[in-house]
């Protein structure tokens, strides 16, 4: 076992009697320190812009692709989906919501889900539990596929995100997946740090099984990080690296959490902040790259890649 899984082994195991704050606390502690350290690295990983070479480009010309997806995490974020649906159906957007399909403190209501799809939005399974306890062992992992295979067929999905970015891309293919979400171009922060060095998807292919599903890593900092962990007051970070992502043509990717968006007011709570920052961020995107980026679901992407691109490279895993 690495020492990366032997410390997250021990750190889920005792998290749930660790008090909350004590855990805010000693995380920005170890991100605010970490930050001077990675500053190569994050939020820029040199390299990650280089385009894969069987490639021509995003549909209808556009410069670079722009996908929204959010996780709900617990009942505050489950009630604040639907204001947070309004928002960017005003402004012009669509998004991915991840739920929990055995979460702790709330079910998803059929009805919600029903009324995200007809608006234009996309479901997505946000791993089983997130206890981050998924990838414990080989057998829990296929055991627990089983379950979320279930619910990716109940609620119709098409893609799958761990909890806390944990990930196996190898037992992935276990999951009826057309794409998942558990990666990031670059995120020293995480406790699983290994990124994928790219701002591109990723096709991960199984030659045993003839079949694979593409990768999508988050590609613009999660908005825990830059709010919640180095307390950021505006969205400078957010602002520059679409800059460089839209400058090389990738894929702007953003994982949000509705847990810590306030919907009225300030942030109350060292958990949250003002949703008026993923607002103006937004306002942002559609006034300065107006008709340069192609805007659309996780989903259809991978789909378009799947077929455009992966289809078109050697068979590798």
């Amino acid at each position: 076992m690495s020492a990366i899984r032997f410390r997250n082994r021990i750190y889920y195991g005792i998290k749930p009697l660790l008090p909350s704050g004590f855990r805010l606390s000693l995380r920005r502690w170890f991100t605010q320190k970490k930050r001077e350290q990675v500053r190569h690295l994050w939020p820029v990983a040199p390299g990650s812009e280089q385009r894969p070479s069987n490639w021509s480009g995003w549909p209808h010309g556009k410069k670079f692709a722009f996908i929204l997806t959010h996780d709900v995490e617990g009942r505050k974020g489950l009630e604040r989906c639907r204001q947070m649906m309004q928002l960017e159906m005003r402004l012009g957007f669509r998004s991915s919501i991840n739920f929990i399909p055995e979460a702790l403190d709330y079910t998803v209501p059929v009805e919600l889900r029903e009324e995200l799809v007809q608006n234009g939005f996309e479901v997505g399974v946000h791993d089983l539990h997130h206890d981050g306890k998924l990838y414990r062992t080989r057998r829990e992992f296929s055991e627990k596929a089983a379950r979320i295979n279930h619910y990716l067929t109940e609620w119709n999905a098409k893609g799958f995100r761990s909890g806390f970015m944990h990930h196996n891309l190898d037992w992935l293919h276990d999951l009826n997946i057309v794409y998942d979400a558990s990666t990031f171009d670059t995120d020293p922060f995480e406790p699983q740090p290994d990124g994928l060095n790219t701002i591109f998807p990723t096709w991960i292919y199984n030659p045993a099984r003839g079949s694979g599903y593409v990768e999508l890593p988050y590609t613009l900092p999660q908005d825990s990080t830059v709010f919640i962990l180095l307390m950021e007051k505006s969205i400078d970070i957010w602002k520059k690296k679409l800059n460089w992502i839209a400058k090389h043509g990738g894929m702007a990717l953003v994982n949000s959490h509705p847990d810590y968006m306030v919907m009225n007011g300030y942030g109350r709570g060292g958990w949250e902040y003002p949703v008026g920052l993923y607002e103006q961020f937004l306002k942002h995107v559609s006034s300065e790259y107006s008709g340069a980026y192609w805007h659309t679901l996780p989903g259809e992407l991978a789909i378009y890649w799947k077929t455009s691109v992966a289809s078109k490279a050697p068979l590798k895993t």
